[in-house]
């Protein structure tokens, strides 16, 4: 590591770590300031990648109280922090962040990820019944379907041609998605247009941007929207012709839409608008296939550099599956790939910072924060809190299974916590371990050589641009 002379900034490099002969694998994260950064060199990293600007003695702090461009920002790094501020007091916490909400109003409106008050209420009751637990079971026929379809596609590669696991996992979260939530005549043409349209958004979208974290004033703003036009015009075109398709759909097709279209909302009693139908299609899609796509990619990759882990997790799916594809009746019996699915979303959360914008003036842990100011769980930091977790930066799946010593109840948030917890949180989770053990069982899928893995905070959590990997037949 150098330092920038006169700076006291830490280059930020990247590499594999190792705790010694036999030890965990300790994968790849950004080298910590530890020194106090002058504001520029701050802002640098903060523009470059969020994951870069927290120091070293963050990761043991219970709340770190700080202000940026003059606002107050309270980060809450503790159990008890966190509770007390997004569960206790969780009325002055509903807003999301200036730059959560600028970041996404283009593409998804009102929609439920970003709306507060009484819309986000009112759209909460309509959309959290159609992904809760019990319907589970009659969506998941949908992942076993389309991760079989990418196995078989998998098996006719040649397997000496790298692949790009990022947009693999991508095409088939996107699939998963789209079939869940259009119904499974959806085209493949259509989920793909999708998929390139949101890849493009996001590139345009730093999750890193200072004004907007902060928050951008309007002119900035509507430049933003004109930028991204193209993207979500192009986005939404295809959301309008997918929900027309879907809702005149024979009445036995199923889908998310049409449980959505026959509910009504609460304050009026009437049907959500086209327009709120397309925001919420929009949401689910950000939220089930982005995020999704991005942890399964990381679990590959994880797997690829563990080699014990990888052969644990196929002894489990061949005992369990014997070669078929696995369903929701087997999850169960496949503990070790939802481990192996929550492990990675401790050490590489998908959406790295939770913010909330203060309604009103709030005290937490004898700081307070004004009106206006900013809130924050910052899963990066708590999912490896030294005070927390054991070997906090080593991938261990086998924290997450069944008898593993219990950790406190607010240190682990992948998927938000408190009243704006994810709806689709257990969708996920069964859709990842579906995907690792079927394709698990077959494939053992390598790092290509030469590829260079860094986690780089976006609109998500990503492995850069690209995964190169090399889909070899598992042994």
């Amino acid at each position: 590591m150098a330092e920038r002379a006169g700076t006291g900034e830490v280059a930020a490099t990247s590499f594999p770590r190792s705790t010694g002969e036999g030890g965990p694998f300790t994968p790849p994260f950004p080298d910590r300031p530890t020194a106090r950064l002058p504001l520029p060199a701050l802002l640098r990293r903060l523009r470059r990648n969020m994951l870069e600007v927290w120091h070293e003695r963050q990761f043991a702090e219970p709340l770190i109280a700080t202000a940026l461009l003059g606002r107050r920002i309270l980060i809450c790094n503790s159990p008890e922090t966190v509770q007390d501020a997004f569960i206790r007091q969780a009325e002055a916490f509903e807003r999301k962040s200036p730059q959560q909400r600028h970041a996404l109003e283009p593409l998804v409106g009102d929609g439920l990820i970003i709306s507060d008050g009484l819309v986000w209420k009112d759209r909460r009751r309509v959309v959290a019944p159609v992904t809760h637990a019990s319907r589970i079971a009659d969506l998941a026929p949908v992942m076993t379907e389309a991760v079989a379809e990418r196995a078989g596609a998998w098996g006719a590669r040649d397997p000496a041609r790298p692949i790009d696991m990022l947009a693999e996992m991508g095409a088939l979260a996107a699939e998963v998605i789209c079939r869940s939530v259009f119904g499974r005549a959806l085209g493949e043409a259509a989920a793909g247009q999708v998929v390139a349209a949101f890849a493009a958004y996001q590139r345009k979208v730093s999750a890193g941007g200072l004004l907007e974290l902060v928050g951008a004033p309007p002119w900035l703003r509507r430049v933003r929207g004109w930028r991204l036009r193209p993207e979500v015009s192009r986005i939404h075109a295809v959301l309008d012709g997918m929900i027309e398709a879907a809702l005149s759909a024979p009445a036995g097709e199923p889908s998310l839409i049409r449980a959505m279209a026959e509910a009504t909302l609460a304050g009026s009693g009437l049907p959500m608008s086209r327009t709120a139908f397309r925001n919420e299609a929009a949401t689910l899609f950000l939220a089930g296939h982005e995020t999704t796509a991005s942890t399964m990619a990381w679990c590959w990759y994880l797997l690829s550099q563990d080699r014990r882990s990888a052969a644990r997790l196929r002894e489990e799916a061949r005992a369990a599956l014997g070669g078929r594809p696995a369903g929701f009746a087997d999850l169960p019996k496949l503990p070790f790939a939802r481990a192996v699915v929550e492990e990675t979303l401790r050490l590489y959360p998908p959406i790295p910072v939770l913010a909330r914008e203060a309604q009103r003036e709030v005290r937490v842990a004898g700081e307070t924060l004004p009106k206006g100011g900013l809130a924050m769980v910052v899963p990066w930091l708590l999912h490896r809190h030294r005070a927390y977790w054991d070997r906090p930066d080593a991938f261990l799946p086998e924290r997450f299974l069944p008898g593993a010593p219990p950790r406190p109840r607010h240190a682990y948030v992948p998927f938000s916590l408190g009243p704006r917890v994810c709806t689709g949180a257990h969708f996920a989770l069964a859709e990842a371990a579906i995907v690792l053990a079927t394709l698990g069982q077959r494939f053992a899928p390598r790092l290509a050589p030469g590829a260079k893995v860094f986690p780089v905070a976006r609109l998500t959590l990503r492995p850069g641009e690209t995964l190169p990997m090399l889909l070899d037949r598992a042994g």
